[in-house]
Parts: structure tokens; C-alpha cells; sequence
């Protein structure tokens, strides 16, 4: 039996011309060659027994190294998850269901999402959010979306924003730009504004800023770590009519002053510290939530709260903005997913912390990481700057040898980034733990 193709060749060569292109193969140009698919195809070995299978499974498992102490973060953070997460998320009818299209048998999955939202209104201080996306960094990216238009379609990144979040807004942006305009090699107006003294200076966002600029994107805490002055930085792109799109951790969100209450218009982050595992980078779960005026160009599906024909409590799908629901020239984003485990997941472990819980973990991650930066400055690490974090600090690298050591001895360090190496805690590096990495630092390096 032949394959159905939907288009013929010369609607193919068509579609490859206006892309600027002549064959398929270049689609993949941006993926290494090394890991393509090959000429010959896929050469698969014989299929196991479930037995064989499980074993093979175990020991390619075996091979993954569990480190007991983890001083890393910078996207991806190590926080407790409270055992009732995953009691609850791994229900049959919450891990099989996908979109809540029918109320009427929904009522569970819908109501899960609507407290979702609840919670990341009350995180950000915003007055709408929407049932998440893929990740962090896509929320980030489809935040600036919703600010463009056909006057302002610049786009101005914070230096501190994280690299991986910068790199696919500005591929969103070159996404946006019309097709001969990205295939001369259009950037898409998305420009990295530098740091100064490890933050964004408000002053020099002033001046970076025109008539063209849609929105400025910022970190809070930075990539570095630094604490960035948002209520300047706010006051600075409001003048120039510009939208302003903070970045937040949802965990020092719990104890630092509320993007909206910065005077943010967007607030977008990565969910993962909330209940979700580090899982080698995924699933994750990028939330979203901006104010009333721009409510109705959130991408994705928002749900909201109403009552039925007999005057109960319900929940349905209020708001959906994506291609697939209304005309697709009026659509804001396209995103194909609600990312609802991963949302249920944040709402059941805001829920088991409570407000209480929730502060008292960020303020422990906040005092680990300011007694680590105090040891590490005993044994001459001393921060690079002096300003103000939450739990992320940068310092010079260790040597190479020495993080070998302390790799073997199950503590993973820093990341190096370039000369400097990017600290973090949560509230599981316990100062026996911090003592413990200090002391091996010594013993290496002779301190």
C-alpha cells in the first residue's frame, strides 16, 4: 500500500521555493548531522521479550549518575516535593485525560485548571492567567507575541534573561517576520540589551528604547542570580509606551514583591520548581498570567467559573485564543497544548504548601544560599557581585580537578559559566551539606 502525500511535487517545490530552498533535507539544516537520520535508515535490532526489555532498561539506568548534594540550578531547581503530588496526579483519570472539550464530563479536570490559574494570579498579583504552556521559555516567547503589532515589532531582552528563554524568543521573532524577510537572514528585532554589574540598568533601557519597541523582557532574580530594580525598569518602558514581561521564579515569587505590583504587564515563568521533578529537563510547564487589558490575547485556553441550569457551581472553557477555535487570522499563538498534568501537578503542590509552607521554603533557600556564599568567600570564592539575591550567586569557577572530586564524591557543583560558576540552594542543601562541600573544597585545593 502507497503512502498518501497531500501535496504534489511542484506544490513541494512551491512551498521550498517561497521558504528559499530547493530540497526537504534543508528544513533540518540547524540539526547536527551527527544525529540525523541516516541514508540507509533505521536499523533496529531484533525485539526483546518484556524480560529482556526490563533488564536492558535497568542497565542503561544504571549508568545514569545520582548526585546526593546538588548546588546547581540556573532553569532547573532540586526542591522537596511533598508526597501527597503525586498521590493525587497519578489518579488514572488525571494521567489518561487530555483537553476538557466537553463540560459536561470534565468537571474535575476543569475545576483543577481554574484553581491553577487562581494560584498563579495570586503568585504574580496579575488578573488572568491561561492553562499553561510547554515550558518556560515558550511563555516567555509568547508573551512578547502578544505585545506586537504591526507599529511596534522590536523586541528588547534583558541580558539577564536566561539564554536558553532569549535564544527561542528570538526565534519566535524571526518566526513572525515575513518569509523573504526571514529567508535573507531577519533577526526578527529581538535585541540583548547588556548587563551592568550583573543587572539591567534602567538607564540604559531608556535609552534603547524607540517607537518600534513592543516590550522588554526581564528576569527576576536574573540568570545570575541578581535581584533586578523592576519598578524602575517598569517606569522606564511605560514611557516609551512599551510593555514590560518579567520572567519570575514562582518560588521567590512567595516572598519578593509581585510583578504587577512592580508594574509588569506580563508575568511568565517556568513552573518546574512547583512539584515537578528535575526529570533530565522535562516535562515542564510554562505559566503565563497578564492583566485585564490584555487578557483576551493570552495564548492557550483560560477556564473559567460559572453555574448550570440549576444553579450549581461549574466550570467551563471561557477563553480560547488559538488557531484552532476562532479565525486563524485573528489568532494569537497556535500552541497545541494545556500542559494539564503538569499545571494539576503545580496546583496540587501549592495547594499541600500552603501560603505558609511556600514562604518558609523560599526564605530557607534564601539563608543556604547567603550561608553558602559565605563559606565559599572563607576558602576565596567570594561573590562576583555585591548586590542583592535569592538563592542563585556567581563566583569564580573552581578548578576543574576539583569539581572532578567533588562530582565523585556524589556533589554536583556549580555551572561554569565561562571563568565563573552560577551557585544555587534550595532548601534541601542543608548547612551539614554546605559543610560538607566546603570542606572537600579545602581539602583539594589546600585552604
Amino acid at each position: 500500500m502507497g503512502s498518501f502525500v497531500p501535496s504534489t511535487e511542484k506544490e513541494r517545490r512551491e512551498m521550498l521555493a517561497a521558504l528559499g530552498l530547493t530540497r526537504a533535507e534543508e528544513l533540518y539544516g540547524a540539526v547536527p548531522r551527527a544525529i540525523r537520520l541516516k541514508e540507509d535508515g533505521l536499523r533496529l535490532e531484533k525485539g526483546l521479550s518484556e524480560m529482556e526489555a526490563a533488564e536492558k532498561m535497568e542497565a542503561l539506568a544504571d549508568k545514569n549518575r545520582v548526585f546526593t548534594s546538588i548546588f546547581r540550578g540556573a532553569g532547573s531547581y532540586d526542591h522537596y516535593i511533598p508526597a501527597i503530588v503525586k498521590r493525587v496526579t497519578g489518579k488514572e483519570e488525571f494521567l489518561t485525560a487530555y483537553t476538557p472539550y466537553q463540560a459536561e464530563i470534565s468537571q474535575g479536570i476543569l475545576q483543577s485548571i481554574f484553581e491553577y490559574q487562581t494560584m498563579i494570579c495570586a503568585l504574580t498579583g496579575m488578573d488572568a492567567a491561561n492553562a499553561s504552556v510547554y515550558d518556560g521559555a515558550t511563555a516567555a516567547a509568547e508573551a512578547a507575541a502578544m505585545c506586537r503589532d504591526a507599529k511596534r515589532r522590536r523586541v528588547l531582552i534583558s541580558g539577564g534573561v536566561h539564554p536558553e528563554t532569549a535564544e527561542t524568543v528570538r526565534t519566535y521573532a524571526w518566526g513572525a517576520l515575513p518569509m523573504a524577510d526571514a529567508a535573507a537572514g531577519g533577526d526578527g528585532r529581538a535585541d540583548i540589551l547588556p548587563l551592568k554589574d550583573g543587572r539591567t540598568d534602567p538607564a540604559e533601557l531608556a535609552a534603547a528604547l524607540d517607537d518600534e519597541t513592543a516590550c522588554v523582557i526581564v528576569q527576576q532574580p536574573n540568570f545570575l542570580g541578581v535581584l533586578e530594580d523592576l519598578e524602575a525598569l517598569a517606569a522606564a518602558a511605560h514611557a516609551r509606551r512599551a510593555k514590560l514581561i518579567v520572567s519570575v521564579n514562582p518560588i521567590a515569587a512567595a516572598v519578593l514583591k509581585t510583578p504587577a505590583a512592580c508594574g509588569a504587564d506580563i508575568a511568565v515563568g517556568e513552573g518546574q520548581p512547583l512539584g515537578l521533578e528535575m526529570g533530565f529537563g522535562g516535562p515542564y510547564l510554562g505559566f503565563m498570567a497578564a492583566k485585564k487589558d490584555m487578557m483576551r490575547k493570552l495564548p492557550g485556553r483560560i477556564v473559567g467559573e460559572t453555574r448550570d441550569a440549576q444553579g450549581r457551581r461549574c466550570f467551563v472553557l471561557t477563553l480560547q485564543a488559538r488557531e484552532q477555535h476562532i479565525r486563524r487570522e485573528k489568532a494569537s499563538s497556535n500552541i497545541c497544548s494545556n500542559e494539564a498534568l503538569c499545571a494539576m501537578t503545580a496546583a496540587a503542590y501549592l495547594e499541600a504548601m500552603g501560603p505558609e509552607g511556600l514562604t518558609e521554603t523560599a526564605l530557607t533557600c534564601a539563608a543556604n544560599a547567603h550561608y553558602l556564599r559565605d563559606r565559599l568567600a572563607e576558602i576565596g570564592y567570594p561573590p562576583v557581585f555585591e548586590a542583592e539575591f535569592f538563592h542563585e550567586f556567581l563566583t569564580r569557577a573552581l578548578r576543574p580537578e576539583t569539581a572532578a572530586i567533588l562530582e565523585e564524591e556524589g556533589i554536583l557543583p556549580g555551572l561554569p559559566v565561562g571563568d565563573q560558576m552560577l551557585w544555587c540552594c534550595t532548601e534541601k542543601c542543608s548547612r551539614k551539606e554546605i559543610n560538607r562541600l566546603i570542606a572537600l573544597i579545602g581539602e583539594v585545593e589546600g585552604h
